[in-house]
């Protein structure tokens, strides 16, 4: 017992020690997104601004006109495609899972092999491909590559292979089809792992910054990642506006946790009864 309370205090110790490290950069974040930019590039590490100022935010809101723009690019193609990712994968991971068609296997060896293949390959292609669609500089030149995801296809797939059977056939009995099985039963009921891709899709969205540099070149359609660029200069980068909007930055992916977290955390105890 001992022992075990020693092994135990000690992971906390780790845990504690790794937590302070990964939040000690956020802090400082913070902390400078209230500072003026002499106070940050004079190197100090205090945490608690010495001249507290809202002007950073003023600035990024007010005479930084395209900001609010970034900010609203990002929502929409982050929010949409996290839609379209969720019916999508969840669909296709569901018909791999229940249903027999032929070249089935093949489509799932295929999308294991696509799980294999850096993002990094398919750049090129992918921006051919929608210069011959005229898509570059448009929302759906953004939105269309991402809505759906090979990674979350085969994480639905193995959810619904574990799905119990008896809840379907309870409901195609009541009289619903297969469709109404799906979106009414099954849908309802895969919550855990529809939370879960729904964190890892946004913040994958949202964090991105090599597809937006590749695919737009306006100014007004770009998303917060690129827009961030901006505040960086050849000679001096203003990190008091880079910081202000980092912290804008992450308002929403705290947001996007804090609501989906008691479902990612929280499992389901399925039997046939319930």
């Amino acid at each position: 017992m001992k022992k075990r309370n020693i092994g135990r205090n000690i992971l906390y110790v780790i845990l504690v020690g790794y937590a302070i490290i990964t939040l000690i950069p956020f802090l400082w974040a913070l902390s400078s997104s209230f500072k003026t930019l002499e106070e940050i590039v004079s190197g100090s590490m205090n945490f608690i601004p010495k001249d507290f100022t809202f002007d950073n935010y003023k600035t990024i809101f007010v005479e930084q006109e395209l900001f609010p723009r970034w900010l609203f690019n990002s929502v929409f193609i982050a929010t949409v495609a996290t839609a379209l990712n969720l019916i999508f994968n969840s669909m296709a991971g569901y018909a791999l899972a229940r249903l027999s068609f032929p070249g089935e296997k093949a489509l799932f060896v295929t999308i294991l092999a696509v799980l294999m293949i850096p993002a990094q390959v398919t750049m090129i292609p992918n921006y051919l491909i929608l210069k011959e669609l005229g898509w570059l500089n448009s929302y759906q030149g953004m939105i269309a590559p991402s809505m759906i995801n090979a990674t979350f296809i085969f994480m639905m797939r193995q959810f619904f292979i574990n799905f119990p059977k008896e809840l379907e056939e309870a409901a195609s009995i009541d009289g619903l089809n297969r469709f109404g099985i799906f979106f009414k039963v099954v849908l309802p009921l895969a919550r855990p792992a529809l939370a879960a891709q729904t964190i890892f899709v946004f913040m994958g969205l949202w964090n991105d910054f090599m597809r937006p540099l590749i695919v737009l070149s306006d100014p007004n359609l770009f998303t917060l990642p690129l827009g961030l660029n901006t505040f960086k200069g050849q000679y001096i980068s203003y990190w008091n506006y880079i910081m202000a909007a980092s912290m804008v930055f992450t308002l929403p992916v705290l947001l996007i946790y804090a609501f989906f977290n008691k479902y990612f955390i929280k499992g389901i105890s399925f039997t046939g009864g319930k």
